[in-house]
């Protein structure tokens, strides 16, 4: 066969699998076309409850915060290094040179029949100076910037993946009084007696404050000074609603 025919027949065969292709595509394009396009929800919803106990709606979390994967190598990591932070380190004790007592000899070298000694503060002695005692140390471990933040992503993931989040609205404008809020908690079904629950607040609420300080099980703190340690520990977190921008704000845009 002559190489033009074969050229040829190449060429035919290759425009009818162009045209096969294009009118496949005018095919879908005329199936989609009219119809809106679906977007995919998020997918990390959380039902927001007012000072009742009631579900007043719903609100979309951020994926970044509340949908990191947990790593627990570094929780436990975080826990270690908070808990060696809170160690003051200040234990001291006195050496023999150090304690209080006479200098002299307290009895002569030879003739006494018993051991040779020369110092009263001897630690053989009572009230003498200790060995190996301790001295004030520096405990404190340090996690980078970015390891911190990991960490607290992962501890919030954690906690929104076992339902132990509750976020409340009208929390603000509730008396500074602690039956209020003690009112709330009942509301919610909620027995922190015997578990840790931590309030989250934006900032200083005051009223809020003053009616949640004196309820045992419950402790405050601000959205921009959460940790992982803090997290962790809690079995209830309990978020005002104008909370969620502010940590949001803090642990996104690290302002």
């Amino acid at each position: 066969m002559p190489v033009n025919k074969i050229k040829d027949q190449r060429s035919k065969i290759k425009n009818q699998a162009q045209s096969s292709k294009s009118r496949t595509v005018h095919k879908s394009v005329r199936k989609t076309a009219g119809k809106p396009a679906v977007q995919k929800e998020n997918g990390l919803r959380i039902e927001v409850f007012d000072i009742k106990g009631k579900v007043v709606k719903k609100i979309s979390l951020s994926k970044e915060i509340f949908g990191a994967k947990i790593n627990r190598q570094l929780l436990s990591q975080a826990v270690r290094v908070y808990l060696a932070n809170q160690r003051e380190g200040s234990a001291s004790t006195k050496t023999r040179g150090e304690v209080r007592g006479s200098t002299r000899k307290i009895y002569k070298q030879k003739g006494t029949g018993r051991a040779r000694h020369g110092s009263v503060r001897a630690p053989i002695f009572v009230h003498g100076g200790i060995v190996f005692g301790p001295k004030p140390k520096d405990y404190s471990l340090k996690l980078t910037k970015k390891m911190r933040k990991a960490a607290l992503f992962s501890a919030l993931s954690l906690m929104y993946k076992n339902n132990e989040i509750k976020i409340l609205e009208g929390l603000g404008g509730i008396k500074p009084k602690t039956k209020e809020i003690a009112g709330i908690i009942k509301n919610l079904g909620l027995n922190i007696k015997n578990n840790n629950t931590v309030l989250v607040l934006p900032g200083k609420v005051e009223n809020v404050y003053r009616a949640a300080r004196n309820i045992e099980g419950l402790n405050i703190t601000y959205a921009n000074q959460l940790n992982a340690y803090e997290v962790l520990r809690s079995k209830m977190l309990l978020l005002m609603d104008e909370s969620m921008p502010v940590i949001e704000k803090y642990l996104i845009k690290g302002e």
